[in-house]
């Protein structure tokens, strides 16, 4: 008697479907019923769709003595500073927003350019700084007035050519006082920048619009028109002693005022040396990155910091929460060669060549960043 065969293809198609239906209901099972690690529902994740980030990346003084216009000279009454940045470029690129102090104002070649103690800085410097990609520009500082009336409104024009948020110095008191906000990746941000002195030089009566100098009522009056209109409020301070790794008891009581007042972030600039970097309440203080570029000539006031994060911030049922990544921070060196041939250079391309004792620097800036808080991160020298 023959065995009767048996076709396999049927069964073949019930096998294979239930096999697909025993997989799809195990995945809904765990879509339903398992939780994440944190033991939160997976649906929850949804709130991510609340949430938008910026990235901000902050350096200091911006301080052109002769010596750097000179070396930067091209042909008569021409200047380029590109060459300056080549190597620390890297460290600026992929950043939402970057900050910097034009600490020498860029007042107007007709008025004769100058080094200290009355700065007068070529356009040249300023277009090297936007070609970097920077967006956010003090203006407020003790060589806003280096030039008079005629300086600043020069500074003005110049910057008006330029998509860029500058503060601290104005035209008039309504462009004073009008909210400049700028919105990005859906996060609305704003500008405020105060000096807390002119070297001596008296502000024009009646125009004390052209610098911001620092008195307790106004910056309360500024941040509070402000305030409620942007998710991030960033504060630029010009205060403090010069030369001192310390911030003082008046830059400290500044920042517990601003802090007070519901400031996101306060960038400190004057020392010309790097200061600790604080929080304070929910306000993230840097109370000096020191000179980012300068003809100075001690290694403290020729070591810079690059300090960047990132902001995130949260809006859910009409409340808003701002927060802060991890601060990073890079330490950059201004090199010349009997002042010529300058050169920006991280500490991560130093070789005793051109900074004989670059490491102990280089630990003497690691506690001083790091004093107030060990989460910062400054970048290493790596072994070599």
């Amino acid at each position: 008697m023959k065995k009767r065969r048996i076709k396999k293809g049927p069964v073949a198609v019930v096998l294979f479907i239930i096999i697909v239906v025993l997989i799809g209901s195990l995945f809904m099972f765990k879509s339903v019923f398992m939780k994440n690690p944190d033991d939160s529902p997976i649906q929850l994740s949804k709130s991510e769709l609340n949430k938008n980030y910026l990235t901000l990346v902050m350096v200091g003084d911006v301080l052109i003595h002769g010596s750097l216009y000179q070396d930067a000279i091209v042909e008569l009454g021409k200047y380029d500073f590109r060459y300056i940045f080549k190597d620390v470029e890297p460290l600026l690129n992929n950043y939402d927003l970057k900050f910097y102090n034009q600490e020498s104002i860029i007042g107007g070649k007709e008025l004769g350019l100058s080094s200290y103690p009355r700065f007068n800085s070529p356009e040249e410097i300023g277009d090297a700084m936007v070609e970097l990609g920077f967006n956010l520009v003090s203006l407020a500082n003790n060589h806003t007035l280096d030039k008079g009336e005629t300086g600043v409104v020069n500074s003005l024009n110049y910057w008006k050519q330029h998509d860029v948020m500058t503060a601290g110095s104005y035209l008039s008191e309504e462009h004073r006082v009008k909210n400049n906000i700028k919105v990005m990746n859906d996060i609305s941000y704003t500008l405020l920048s105060y000096t807390a002195m002119t070297n001596g030089i008296p502000v024009p009566k009646g125009k004390e619009y052209l610098v911001n100098v620092y008195e307790e009522e106004k910056v309360k009056e500024d941040v509070k028109r402000v305030r409620d209109e942007v998710d991030l409020l960033i504060v630029s301070m010009h205060w403090g002693n010069e030369y001192s790794n310390t911030e003082s008891d008046s830059q400290r009581e500044k920042a517990e005022y601003l802090a007070s007042l519901g400031v996101d972030i306060i960038i400190g600039h004057h020392p010309h040396v790097i200061q600790p970097i604080e929080k304070i309440d929910d306000t993230l203080v840097f109370y000096s990155l020191g000179n980012f570029l300068s003809a100075q000539n001690t290694v403290d006031r020729l070591t810079g910091l690059i300090a960047s994060l990132e902001i995130i911030v949260e809006k859910k049922d009409d409340e808003t929460k701002l927060s802060f990544g991890t601060v990073n921070t890079d330490l950059v060196y201004t090199y010349y060669e009997s002042f010529r041939n300058f050169r920006l250079i991280p500490f991560s391309m130093l070789t005793t060549t051109e900074l004989r004792n670059y490491k102990q620097v280089y630990d003497k800036y690691y506690d001083i960043i790091k004093k107030y808080d060990d989460s910062i991160i400054v970048t290493e020298l790596g072994d070599r």
